[in-house]
């Protein structure tokens, strides 16, 4: 259905015009899914919701990407230092939190290793197992980032103060990615 795909062209949040970096298109302001009469409504709520925050997410990655590349990042490094930056994190919880095979977590640390980012160090408790933490420059770099990072894209700040706090009073409830709150991450894994 040619009309869907034409969905994905352009997007407006409050009237500022956001595009889509890869193919400089313009992304809608509102997505109209098609009627489905075997959604419900908290169901089809869900749904509209995510579609948009994807969007959105989407739409403004070139920004969050910009901020990484001048620090030399790529998105997985920063996934890496924000998951290690807390705590020191074994690498089978890495794998298990990202759900990828252990290979994988080996070369994204094997990556931050090499640019003095992160050590892998013994785990006070299990022999087998190696830890991975941040050093000194490491956290250096993921404070400067962190901040950048996290900084609102400017589609965000286009909407009403109010929509902002029914939005913040939404996403709060959300888990994290991993499906555990941020505190119970202090531990070590």
């Amino acid at each position: 259905m040619h009309l869907l795909n034409d969905f994905h062209h352009t997007k407006m949040l409050g009237g500022l015009q956001l595009s889509d970096s890869i193919n400089d298109r313009v992304l809608p302001r509102r997505l109209v899914v098609p009627y489905d009469p075997d959604m419900a409504g908290k169901e089809r709520a869900a749904r509209e919701a995510w579609r948009a925050i994807f969007d959105f997410i989407v739409a403004t990655s070139a920004e969050r990407n910009a901020t990484l590349g001048r620090a030399g990042l790529t998105p997985n490094d920063a996934r890496t230092l924000a998951s290690i930056a807390p705590i020191p994190r074994s690498m089978r919880s890495l794998a298990d939190e990202w759900r990828c095979d252990a290979s994988t977590v080996t070369w994204m640390v094997d990556r931050l290793e090499a640019r003095g980012l992160a050590e892998r160090r013994p785990h006070p408790s299990d022999r087998r197992s190696r830890l991975v933490a941040l050093t000194p420059a490491g956290h250096k770099l993921w404070s400067r980032i962190e901040r950048a990072a996290y900084q609102p894209p400017r589609g965000l700040l286009a909407l009403s103060e109010a929509d902002l706090q029914a939005l913040r009073g939404a996403v709060m409830n959300l888990p994290t990615g991993s499906g555990r709150k941020v505190l119970e991450r202090r531990k070590v894994r």
